[in-house]
């Protein structure tokens, strides 16, 4: 009897406890894959009715993360496909969420800077490398879990990671450049 106790699975996670795990990372990710700050909540749903769907087949030995941004990303490149067919002009909205109770105002305004800059170098990268980048170095995902979000072998992960790499740090001495001019 025993045996049959402890074969029994934990409770399953939902959709929901995706979203409150996951969630802000989401998000943050849409963003820098290149999702329009406009449309970043009407993907991020789009990402989590596809995980609601998909979640009954989920293999629980894959990492839940490195899944959840697979979907994050196959959702992001669809999102800039059909975003480049579209004649929308873009309005200037306010970029992610600062907490602004912990900042001045000045601050703010740094953050809201650095955050465009980013965004500009992570906008000049192919979509490959900047997948691999992003997963990478700003969401901190281990190369293995990368590799499994994007589906690739973990050497073709780390060739994309050193190109990207070597451009963002040049595009990254360019934009420097650009904001030391007087």
């Amino acid at each position: 009897m025993k045996l049959a106790v402890s074969a029994v699975e934990p409770a399953s996670v939902t959709a929901t406890d995706m979203f409150r795990e996951h969630g802000r990372y989401a998000f943050r990710l849409l963003r820098r894959l290149g999702v329009r700050e406009a449309d970043v909540d009407d993907v991020l749903q789009e990402v989590f009715v596809v995980v609601h769907r998909k979640l009954p087949d989920f293999d629980p030995s894959r990492s839940r993360r490195a899944w959840l941004y697979g979907i994050c990303i196959r959702m992001a490149a669809s999102h800039r496909r059909t975003h480049r067919n579209r004649r929308e002009l873009p309005v200037d909205q306010e970029s992610e969420p600062i907490d602004h109770h912990a900042a001045t105002p000045l601050e703010i305004v740094e953050a809201r800077k650095s955050l465009a800059v980013l965004d500009g170098i992570l906008s000049e990268l192919p979509d490959p490398k900047r997948e691999v980048f992003v997963l990478h170095v700003v969401e901190d995902l281990p190369m293995h879990e990368v590799a499994e979000a994007l589906g690739c072998p973990l050497h073709t992960a780390y060739t994309r990671f050193y190109a990207a790499k070597k451009m963002f740090e040049a595009a990254a001495r360019r934009a420097r450049a650009r904001m030391s001019l007087p």
